[in-house]
């Protein structure tokens, strides 16, 4: 399942250049490719493929996840998920 994750983060140079999305993510299945916008200087993007979307929720309300966006200075009240029809 394809899916387009966006929010805004402190820093977007830290932000791609942080492991900890292939940490947390990779184990899980789950393989990401970033975005940057252009217009919006904090607001990044992310093509997510997951096996499902159980497994995504799942693994976004553990600690990890907390931890791994404190790290990476997401914004977790900007993250937008959306799907394909």
């Amino acid at each position: 399942m394809t899916l387009l994750i966006t929010h805004d983060v402190d820093d977007v140079e830290h932000w791609l250049a942080s492991p900890k999305r292939e940490e947390f993510f990779g184990p899980r299945g789950i393989t990401t490719r970033t975005f940057v916008d252009s217009d919006r200087s904090k607001h990044v993007g992310l093509i997510v493929e997951v096996p499902d979307m159980d497994t995504l929720q799942q693994a976004l309300a553990t600690p990890e996840a907390a931890d791994a966006m404190k790290y990476d200075g997401v914004h977790p009240d900007t993250l937008h998920i959306m799907t394909a029809p």
